[in-house]
């Protein structure tokens, strides 16, 4: 399932896509490392499910140029299809079907010998907790196992990367978290995931890396942390055993406040290494003992606020 060392599982280099006079997509650039979930973020309308189209060959680009799996998405779209599934955001299950039934007709459609369809069927039913469902009609599942059936589904092709859509719109938390980790079960096998998600905590809980898209234009892309560090507001808070060592950090941090709790000082700080121990080294070498230490960072959705104009509710396709 692994590919070579250091090439991307996914690489796009100025992607754009026009309606008309309306342009989605204006000269996006992004890079999805082999065995990582990327997630990409933007408001109503930025553009993400266009990109999932065109990197799983459902419509042409307009201009860029693509790679998936190290196949050319325009050239080789044959070859990209048998690298990926995709998990749409409303589920592929037939519900007339069994469980079984539905894995088993996707291995139909793959051409799996019969032996090699059933053993795999088997073993998904097993991984996705299915086995006792198996004989049930698809209709009657729950929620939570339409989508691990869903994405059972996806995996009988055995894809490099996956491509998923919202996948746990409409979940309730304890069905979330369960495919959290089915998430973080495949990526530890080498499987790349390229996830849209409506839920910021989502992606600060599983991306490798998170680009956020509007305007059609990637406007932010790193990691969790990196992304907050980019956001005014960011600080660190210390703690004093005393009233005396307070007011001498107060006098040497200029910059310092005075924090909500007693005999605490918030000092602003993008809270990177280099910064504390600046910090840690100025305290030091006036032998101004510290208590405690903690570094608040703002979270995803101040985030996308300052980055995009829009409150995180408004995130989804």
């Amino acid at each position: 399932m692994e590919g070579p060392p250091n090439r991307p599982a996914i690489g796009v280099s100025g992607l754009r896509k026009s309606y008309g006079d309306k342009v989605v997509l204006d000269g996006v650039d992004l890079t999805v490392a082999e065995g990582t979930i990327f997630s990409l973020l933007g408001p109503n309308g930025a553009g993400k499910t266009t990109i999932v189209k065109i990197l799983s060959t459902l419509i042409p680009a307009d201009a860029g140029e693509l790679r998936v799996a190290g196949h050319d998405v325009a050239r080789s779209p044959d070859a990209v299809r048998a690298a990926i599934g995709v998990t749409g955001q409303f589920s592929a299950v037939d519900d007339l079907l069994t469980g079984e039934e539905n894995l088993v007709l996707m291995a139909d459609l793959h051409h799996l010998g019969r032996a090699e369809g059933r053993r795999r069927v088997a073993a998904l039913l097993d991984r996705f907790d299915l086995v006792d469902a198996a004989k049930k009609t698809a209709g009657t599942y729950s929620g939570g196992m339409r989508r691990r059936l869903d994405l059972a589904m996806t995996l009988v092709g055995d894809p490099r990367v996956i491509f998923l859509d919202e996948p746990t719109t409409g979940l309730d938390p304890r069905s979330r978290r369960a495919m959290w980790q089915i998430i973080r079960e495949l990526v530890a096998g080498g499987v790349t995931i390229f996830l849209t998600t409506q839920y910021l905590e989502e992606a600060d809980e599983l991306a490798d890396r998170i680009a956020v898209l509007d305007g059609g234009r990637i406007v932010a892309d790193g990691t969790a942390d990196e992304l907050k560090r980019r956001v005014p507001g960011a600080h660190v808070r210390l703690r004093f055993a005393d009233p005396a060592a307070l007011e001498s950090a107060a006098r040497l941090i200029g910059t310092a406040d005075r924090g909500d709790e007693p005999l605490t000082l918030r000092v602003p700080s993008d809270g990177g290494v280099r910064s504390l121990r600046v910090l840690l080294s100025l305290l030091d070498q006036e032998s101004i003992d510290v208590d405690e230490l903690t570094v608040h960072t703002p979270d995803l959705d101040e985030v996308f606020l300052a980055l995009t104009g829009h409150h995180s509710t408004e995130v989804s396709r």
